[in-house]
């Protein structure tokens, strides 16, 4: 057998030689040295005679001459080691449906288990947070329970006071670090005193000191020792005063910052005056230990000590006032309440240095300040394993690209990532610089991006302008989410994406499309000679050969190709990217193996698996793709080569909110309304549509931004307003309807009202320029807020209101930017001189307008807003100074308070506060820190959880709002969510699994789940409603009104 195989082989050699000779080696070294060696080397069947011969008797292929490929600067098949094992199409035949089918079915497991995940953080967040109530409910009976007590008796005559009060001061290198706020600064606390504590006073000689003290081991003790608890475990967490582990947990709730911080404690008694007062805490630890002296609080027994010394001084501090009391001839109450520890929290000197910050982060301008937002988009395919753990590659992407304030859409799958993002101009390079920092210096992504992005970044060369990007963002938010896939391909196998033929550059591609452009155009004039001469030898006469012109094919979808293309591109015409497969074989089929095929995209990602599937499973060899795609082409061409004539024609568009980039001004679409050609794109303004369209800019303006005259009726009489711009055009339909509306005015004749709304607003007195230019400040500032303001027809009956009281006091809880603070202040001022009252202040009555507000940011804004209304007026004067805000900016409001006057009879007052409700709760008081005149009208439109508490403080006394005076609650309606939250009687169901397979329809089910936290809200609010409208103490009267206005006017 041996003898008879040698000679076969030999004879196989022998023929493939003399065949490769007289076909000019062509056949055997152009598949043999080009597939069949790309083939072996992936490991894959031989699919020729030569190859099989080469894969089966050479274990060292030797390489072998190619022909000249029209794309010779690079090999067409990588030498990489491929990571899938691929079979080629002549043994697999890919089902694209099931393929579709598997990675939809994929996604929605990635789904939910991300869904489960988001559910498992918020039940824990929700236990903290209830946790976190009933400790502070706890600590308010506690408050009541010692004040009772301290009316009843001056001293605790039998076990202690209920509670410690615990003065928290960290050191100044915590303090800088922590950035902390107002409560932090101040650092008060309470911890609840359990009745164990009474053992622990008498454990020890109280004059012993330190040797005489004898904690008591809550995990040692015996339920005899400890007869009030029954969970030993839960003694040990529950109370400060007994265990480290308790204690520093209390101390995290207070100081969130310190859980990622090493630190230790130690403990001191606090400094009183003559007359008992507890004294601040002097900055200087050693001073405090000098005066008082400090002891670590290392273990239970150190915090037990620490709390037992402070209830011996207080009992002394009592022992003290009484003999005082008994002989002076009067009584008098000690000014120290409750025992009082100084507990020190200072940075662990012996903790390692952190890490130093990334090279990438070093002196990192501020992103919030950045003039101009520029847009980018990459993509990258890990060879070998791809990216092992997509979910933790999203959650590092998210952690390092925090700190840029970036804004995008990334996917991210086992194959790689694909990402499209917004980026402040000025922290790009650091960015940049994180994205591409190799694992030697610090870089933590150089295993998922780095080298591993193809072709780079696509950088936008024309930043834009941070006003027009608040106005019309093209991402809202940074999104990194996990899909089976980072485009949808269809594909039941994965290809190797490292053997997806040659990357063009920009210039060589623009080079070939040249090249190629000439070549047509000389061929169609020989044509035409040939046809136009008389001749008919000189017909019979051959034309010179010409190189055979490229394949250039479109790998967009048809929405895209519709508005710009390439010049002799040929769009595969597909309405999905899974699509094109079946597009590709019936183009392809009669197509010679090595014809040269030109494919390019958006981006560069789709041509990368277009091309793979090219030369794996149909097994072409000259196939090259567009390096970066039309993004690249055009940056590189406005960059390297600005005066040439961009060979792509139209707009290219992007997966943004500009959904197009504008590269000529050629029109290659055809309008869907009117068919007009034009160049713009966009969506249907009708949400349940929301059809892609070419659209020209006539129709647009027409049709209000929808696709039809149905779209447009249902998008005007649910009072849908269009506010996006058309991709291209120079003004936005926005402004067309406001210069229709314009001559609509000017013959009243002509007036058609699409609406009731809108028949209202047109026989309404328009809002004050000064009103309108804070709703475009708030737009500009607060983006995802502008909805939160009132607007022109709930601030006008705002300001009628207050011009109807009897004084024209106002009380607002939530400032946000000062919308309807300044439609109060015009009501309250229009109220006074109506009474002729004279200038209104807080405490003294007449009108005034309080408003009460958190949110430094916000309450800079407002202040901003009033400050101009005070000095310039409501009108024309006033909107061209508070239209200057925009463009410098506000900062964020660092004061307690800020008051103006307005006409020179109403006051006001913003207010910072921390809580709003404690902050009502402590006006009722005997001696509050707020002290007011009783107010007119309230207007809550804050914690939307906490209503009926606001209403229960503002009706059960007098001191803040009179009898018969009004509370405005805002969004009692809830986007109109309450009706069904009515429907299902107490509310939702608060699982929203039975509520998606209890809904009839998919589409429900989708909404459903939209709307969980919208739906949350609306329980909170029919709740609310409901009970209110069953107390007896008040009137209550809904207005269906913006998003629903409940007027409460107490009896």
């Amino acid at each position: 057998m041996a003898k008879k195989s040698l000679p076969f082989s030999l004879a196989t050699m022998v023929f493939l030689l003399s065949l490769s000779s007289s076909l000019g080696k062509k056949f055997l070294f152009r598949r043999s040295g080009s597939a069949a060696v790309a083939v072996w080397k992936n490991g894959r069947p031989a699919t020729s005679l030569g190859a099989a011969f080469l894969t089966t008797h050479l274990s060292h292929p030797q390489p072998q001459p190619q022909r000249q490929s029209l794309f010779q600067p690079q090999p067409l098949f990588s030498t990489k080691s491929p990571r899938n094992t691929h079979v080629p199409n002549a043994n697999h035949n890919h089902n694209h449906n099931m393929g579709a089918a598997y990675h939809a079915s994929a996604n929605r497991q990635i789904v939910q288990r991300r869904n489960e995940l988001l559910r498992q953080k918020r039940e824990a967040r929700q236990k903290a947070l209830e946790k976190d109530r009933r400790r502070n409910l706890r600590l308010r009976e506690l408050f009541h329970e010692e004040n009772g007590h301290r009316k009843e008796s001056s001293s605790f005559e039998t076990g202690g006071p209920p509670m410690f009060a615990v003065k928290v001061v960290t050191c100044p290198a915590l303090r800088a670090e922590l950035k902390m706020n107002g409560r932090e600064k101040r650092g008060r606390m309470f911890v609840e005193r359990p009745a164990l504590f009474d053992q622990l006073l008498c454990n020890g000689d109280e004059d012993g000191g330190e040797s005489s003290f004898r904690g008591v081991d809550l995990n040692e003790s015996s339920n005899d020792e400890i007869e009030d608890f029954d969970d030993l475990e839960a003694t040990n967490t529950s109370y400060a005063c007994l265990s480290v582990k308790a204690l520093k947990q209390t101390i995290h709730e207070f100081f969130r910052r310190l859980k990622k911080s090493t630190y230790v404690l130690s403990a001191s008694l606090p400094l009183l005056d003559e007359q008992g007062n507890v004294l601040p805490h002097p900055e200087n630890d050693e001073e405090t230990e000098t005066m008082t002296g400090t002891w670590k609080v290392e273990t239970d027994e150190d915090v037990q000590r620490a709390f037992v010394e402070a209830e011996r001084f207080f009992l002394r501090q009592q022992q003290q006032q009484q003999q005082t009391d008994d002989d002076s001839s009067s009584a008098s109450s000690s000014t120290m309440k409750r025992p009082t520890l100084i507990l020190h929290v200072t940075k662990d000197p012996d903790a390692p240095p952190p890490p130093p910050p990334p090279p990438y982060l070093a002196n990192l301008p501020d992103p919030q300040i950045s003039p101009t937002m520029t847009m980018l988009s990459f993509y990258s395919f890990p060879p070998d394993t791809g990216i092992p753990s997509p979910e933790s590659t999203a959650e590092q992407l998210k952690r390092l690209w925090r700190p840029f304030r970036a804004l995008g859409r990334i996917y991210v799958a086992r194959e790689g990532i694909n990402a499209q993002m917004a980026v402040p101009t000025n922290v790009l390079p650091n960015f940049l610089e994180c994205c591409t920092l190799p694992a030697e210096r610090g870089g933590e992504l150089a295993e998922v991006l780095g080298e591993y992005m193809e072709n780079g970044m696509n950088v936008d060369p024309i930043p834009v302008p941070m006003e027009e990007f608040r106005v019309n963002p093209a991402f809202r938010n940074l999104h990194v989410r996990v899909r089976s896939q980072i485009v949808a391909d269809g594909l039941e196998t994965p290809l190797d994406w490292q053997s997806a033929g040659y990357d063009m550059p920009p210039l060589e591609w623009h080079r070939r499309l040249k090249e190629a452009r000439e070549v047509r155009e000389k061929m169609e004039r020989q044509r035409k000679e040939r046809e136009g001469n008389e001749s008919e030898e000189q017909n019979e006469e051959p034309l010179p050969p010409l190189p055979p012109l490229p394949i250039v094919l479109d790998c967009r979808n048809n929405y895209e190709t519709q508005v710009g293309k390439f010049e002799l591109a040929e769009p595969l015409d597909t309405v999905n990217f899974r699509d094109s497969w079946d597009v590709l074989k019936e183009r392809l089929k009669d197509v010679s193996k090595d014809a040269p095929i030109m494919t390019y995209c958006t981006g560069g990602i789709r041509c990368v698996k277009v091309n793979a599937y090219l030369t794996q499973e149909m097994e072409f060899t000259n196939v090259a793709r567009l390096a970066g795609g039309v993004i690249a082409y055009d940056r590189t061409l406005n960059e390297q080569a600005p005066t040439e004539e961009p060979m792509f024609k139209g707009v290219n568009y992007v997966f943004d909110g500009r959904m197009g980039r504008r590269i000529t001004d050629d029109q290659l679409g055809t309008c869907y309304t009117c068919g007009s050609k034009t160049h713009l794109i966009t969506n249907c303004k009708n949400e349940n549509c929301h059809r892609r369209m070419v659209q020209c800019e006539k129709c647009s303006g027409t049709y209000s931004g929808t696709c039809s005259e149905g779209c447009k009726a249902r998008v005007l009489n649910g009072g849908m307003v269009p506010v996006k711009s058309v991709i291209g055009s120079k003004t936005t339909s926005t402004d067309q309807e406001d210069e229709k509306k314009e001559m609509e005015y000017d013959d009243e004749e002509n007036v058609v009202y699409s609406n009731l709304d809108d028949y209202s607003d047109g026989h309404s007195t328009p809002a004050a320029p000064l009103l309108r230019e804070i709703e475009a400040n708030t737009a500009s500032i607060f983006p995802s807020g502008a909805h939160m303001v009132s607007g022109a027809m709930q601030g006008s009956f705002l300001t009628t209101l207050a011009s109807m009281s009897r004084e024209g006091r106002i009380l607002e809880i939530g400032s946000f930017s000062g919308y309807a603070t300044a439609c109060f202040l015009e009501g309250a001022s229009l109220a006074g001189k109506l009474s002729g009252s004279d200038m209104g202040t807080r405490e003294g009555g007449g009108p005034f307008v309080l408003s009460l507000e958190r949110d430094a940011r916000a309450l800079g804004l407002a202040a901003a807003h009033l400050k101009v209304m005070s000095e310039f007026g409501m009108g024309e004067e006033g909107a061209k100074e508070a239209s200057k805000i925009r463009s410098d900016g506000v900062e964020d409001f660092e004061k307690d308070s800020v008051s103006f006057t307005y006409n020179d009879i109403a006051g006001c007052e913003l207010i910072r506060v921390s809580d709003a409700l404690a902050t009502l709760e402590e006006m009722t008081s005997e001696n509050p820190s707020i002290s007011t005149a009783p107010f007119d009208i309230v207007f809550v439109d804050a914690d939307k959880t906490r209503l009926k508490e606001y209403v229960d403080i503002l009706v059960s006394n007098d001191r803040i709002l009179k009898k018969g005076g009004l509370i405005l609650v805002d969004n009692v309606l809830w986007k109109g969510l309450v009706l069904d939250a009515a429907s299902n009687g107490s509310g939702y169901e608060s699982n929203s699994e039975d509520e998606d397979e209890n809904s009839s329809t998919e589409k429900e089910r989708e909404a459903l789940r939209r709307n969980r936290r919208a739906r949350k809200l609306a329980n909170k609010m029919h709740r609310f409603n409901s009970a209110v409208v069953k107390d007896d103490r008040v009137e209550v009267l809904v207005i269906p009104i913006r998003d629903g206005l409940s007027l409460i006017r107490k009896r």
